[in-house]
């Protein structure tokens, strides 16, 4: 159902084009009842979907159309209380993945990485939207495409040693982003040309905030698309590459 606004607010205008909390009003010292409970039931979102599960069933039963392996992998962090003390432990993977990873080894253009990141909400929710459309134009490119892995308690930096494992030339990692009181939904890809541990941000480009109410998936797929064939084609991602699509000569 679309949000009402006030007509006679004077900040009418900029409500059009964000979700942020803007002249919510206040009633005495204190905000309006509707907006503060808004607020508490944003707040409980974000919290639910940081400790929310990936679906795997569901995404393995729904990614079997792009006829590849899907694997399921776990990091070090062996439960999700460890995954938010210990950053360190997200990045890595445990010796049973590693030794899974070992028989599938490809060396395959694109390794495609799913990790929940902060929010397995929004990997549940966009993944295949995503991928529905960029599959189709990686293979249209003639680019080569590994098995699809699954993390669980997984951060950032895993896809380095998932894709330099199975001898990937770029990584695409797809993680669930850090929710927000407006967003608890939002998926983010990160891209790595020649992705090995050890690696750090700046090694990395990053396309934000994947969903329905964002960046939606064909615009997404576009911008990942574009990075890629700049990533292959200049043999570097991270700072050194700009997404320049789009800009005139």
């Amino acid at each position: 159902m679309k949000k009402e606004i006030d007509k006679t607010d004077p900040l009418l205008y900029l409500r059009e084009f964000t979700a942020a909390r803007i002249a919510i009003g206040r009633v005495g010292n204190s905000i309006p009842l509707k907006q503060s409970l808004e607020f508490k039931l944003a707040h409980a979102h974000a919290r639910d979907a940081v400790y929310s599960l990936l679906d795997i069933d569901g995404l393995m039963e729904s990614l079997k159309v792009f006829e590849l392996p899907v694997l399921h992998l776990y990091s070090k962090a062996d439960r999700r209380h460890t995954y938010l003390k210990r950053p360190d432990l997200g990045r890595q993977l445990n010796e049973q993945s590693i030794r899974q990873l070992a028989e599938y080894k490809t060396d395959a253009d694109i390794s495609i990485i799913i990790a929940d990141g902060l929010s397995a909400t929004a990997l549940n929710d966009n993944t295949f939207n995503l991928l529905e459309v960029l599959i189709p134009m990686l293979r249209s490119a003639k680019l080569t495409i590994g098995p699809i892995t699954l993390v669980e308690q997984g951060r950032v930096a895993i896809g380095d040693d998932i894709a330099h494992e199975l001898g990937a030339g770029l990584s695409i990692l797809l993680i669930g982003e850090r929710p927000g009181l407006s967003a608890a939904d939002s998926m983010g890809a990160y891209l790595t040309y020649k992705p090995k541990p050890g690696l750090t941000d700046e090694s990395r480009n990053c396309i934000s905030n994947i969903r329905p109410e964002g960046l939606i998936p064909k615009l997404a797929a576009d911008k990942i698309f574009y990075l890629i064939k700049e990533a292959f084609s200049r043999k570097l991602s991270g700072v050194a590459l700009k997404d320049n699509a789009g800009l005139l000569s």
